[in-house]
Order: structure tokens, then sequence, then C-alpha cells
């Protein structure tokens, strides 16, 4: 969620719309922040895919204690 939030800050420098820092207006920061927002975003889909994936096996084990 980090990366996504970063990603969301550093377009909206990249813009313009967040001033007060040396990314202010640069469009190297508006291609970059949505970049690292996506990758992000698909770092938190593949997490909760195998939380997911793992959360049966753990419930069928706490049963059998």
């Amino acid at each position: 969620m980090l990366a996504v939030v970063v990603g969301a800050v550093w377009t909206l420098q990249g813009l313009g719309y967040l001033s007060g820092s040396v990314m202010t207006d640069d469009r190297l920061w508006a291609v970059v922040g949505p970049i690292v927002a996506v990758f992000g975003i698909v770092l938190v889909g593949v997490g909760l895919r195998l939380r997911r994936r793992q959360a049966p096996e753990n419930q069928g084990t706490a049963g059998d204690r």
C-alpha cells in the first residue's frame, strides 16, 4: 500500500498539484509515479491472492488439534 501512496504523491508532484519539492512540475515524476502505484497495486493483489489460497489450509489444521 505504501508504493500506491508514494506513486500517487509523485504523480501529483510531477503534474504540479503538490508544491514544495524538487519534483514539482518535473514530468519524469508524472511518469514514474503511476508506474510505482500500479506496481504497488499488483503487489497488493498478489498478496491477497496468496493469503486467500493459504487460508483454508490453516483452518483445517487448527481444527485437528
